[in-house]
């Protein structure tokens, strides 16, 4: 049985080698994320070339995942061994280059001073230094006394959790990425800093202005995201619980929860969910992970997360073949050992123009749970009744035919989905007969296997789902 749950590798320095990312492929890598934040458009472009040819050539269909950055808030240059910062002295940061402060970092969005208020919060480097705001000039600088201090180095971020900055969670740069990621007809794009439903609906539109086909991924990682989930999650296509910066937003003791309530309300809307960030950090360095990030792995699987990410380990760890392996053993043992992951139901809405799709695949997760079917397959242009079955986490895989060529690489995101490409539409009956003769030459299924096939009759008009057969592998 295939692994349900998806790997997420980020592409970096240490996968520049078709060898090895045939390697990732083969040992259970079913998405790369293209990280924007890092390296050149020509970088993002020869990876992903080098991810089509080596999927072409494994005839795999991998999807691709462009992060756009995001106003990821950055202090500039630091003398070369860093600045310390002592608990109870002040520290200044401000928009000038030129400055007479004794201790000061530049920043480089212009709207701080004037939407910081006294007393508010500041973290710097992922929240190890703190600050608290004494005063603001409202012009160009900020003045904070330090409430825990540390080694402060070039470049480290700059976390506003008690602020709202009056910026929009798509910059300039994100624009520019966005027009190359779509050029090269990426699959999902990653949406960082996101705020409010508003801001996916004018990603949306630019996708769109763009005649693009990529989805959007929404990265849950601000307090505002967390208030708003359920609108996000109304207007996204998918959702990335994206721990890093949530961890340093929100009170640290707070995600493992949020966490919990992202993965539950994706499933009961049918949103793929990622979790993402330090997953098997350990292993950037060591050839084995350490017990808690085995039990972080397990425990996104027992959640019933679509997929899990790995951010460093990959892009610039020493062992991104290893750390795959190691995560795919892990996946394996939960699925065939917890039993809770699987089956969870969703009754469909009536009066919604998607009842009848809705309806019979609920029934289609229903059916195959009682009479122990070995496989639900499905023919879909959209992708739409692939979401929505995997979303009810059947125990039966999931087989989806689409002669809509993009939709393959897409769908490797989905939990426990399985994409092939089929385009003959002679009859209902024949394409059936035709597919499961397909899966059994293949060894998908075997003789006496029951399976459950779902499709819109007439087969022709790519129409919504309305029928479902129940029969056995001859």
């Amino acid at each position: 049985m295939s692994k349900r749950t998806k790997i997420v590798a980020t592409i970096g320095p240490s996968t520049g080698n078709l060898n090895i990312l045939k390697s990732m492929i083969n040992e259970g890598v079913n998405v790369f994320r293209v990280n924007f934040s890092h390296g050149s458009h020509d970088d993002h472009i020869n990876a992903i070339n080098s991810i089509r040819k080596v999927d072409k050539e494994l005839g795999t269909h991998s999807a691709i995942l462009a992060d756009l950055q995001g106003p990821k808030i950055r202090i500039g240059e630091m003398p070369e061994k860093g600045l310390l910062l002592e608990n109870g002295e002040e520290f200044h940061l401000t928009t000038l280059e030129k400055h007479a402060f004794k201790k000061a970092a530049q920043i480089f969005i212009y709207r701080i001073p004037k939407d910081v208020k006294k007393g508010e919060k500041m973290l710097l480097d992922d929240g190890k230094i703190h600050l608290e705001v004494m005063e603001t000039n409202l012009l160009d600088t900020v003045k904070t006394k330090v409430i825990a201090g540390g080694l402060l180095l070039s470049k480290k971020g700059l976390n506003l959790p008690e602020t709202n900055i009056s910026i929009s969670s798509l910059t300039d740069k994100d624009r520019s990425d966005l027009i190359v990621a779509l050029d090269q007809k990426v699959d999902w794009i990653g949406f960082s800093f996101v705020r409010s439903a508003r801001e996916v609906i004018e990603l949306r539109h630019l996708i769109n202005s763009h005649k693009g086909e990529a989805k959007i991924i929404a990265k849950i990682e601000k307090p505002e995201a967390v208030h708003d989930l359920k609108g996000i999650l109304s207007e996204t296509d998918a959702v990335m619980v994206a721990r890093g910066d949530l961890g340093v937003e929100v009170p640290l003791e707070t995600v493992p929860l949020v966490q919990k309530q992202i993965v539950s309300l994706a499933k009961d809307m049918a949103k793929p969910v990622i979790i993402a960030t330090q997953m098997m950090e350990s292993m950037m360095d060591n050839i084995t992970p350490n017990r808690a990030e085995v039990n972080d792995v397990a425990n996104a699987v027992m959640d019933g997360a679509d997929a899990v990410m790995l951010s460093g380990e990959t892009s610039v760890g020493k062992h991104p073949v290893e750390v795959i392996k190691i995560m795919s053993r892990i996946i394996h043992e939960v699925e065939s050992k917890y039993e809770k992951i699987y089956v969870k139901e969703t009754m469909p809405e009536k009066n919604n123009d998607r009842f009848i799709t809705d309806s019979i695949c609920f029934n289609v997760c229903r059916l195959a749970q009682r009479v122990e079917a070995k496989a639900i397959i499905t023919m879909t242009h959209s992708g739409y009744t692939a979401y929505k079955i995997s979303s009810q986490r059947p125990k039966s895989e999931i087989y989806v035919f689409s002669s809509n060529k993009k939709l393959l690489s897409t769908l490797s995101l989905v939990w426990g989905v399985s994409s092939f490409y089929y385009d003959k539409t002679i009859s209902t009956d024949h394409t059936i007969a035709d597919i499961m003769h397909l899966l059994k030459n293949e060894n998908y299924v075997e003789s006496g296997d029951l399976i459950i096939n779902t499709a819109s009759i007439p087969l022709g008009e790519s129409g919504k789902t309305n029928m479902l057969k129940l029969s056995y592998i001859e």
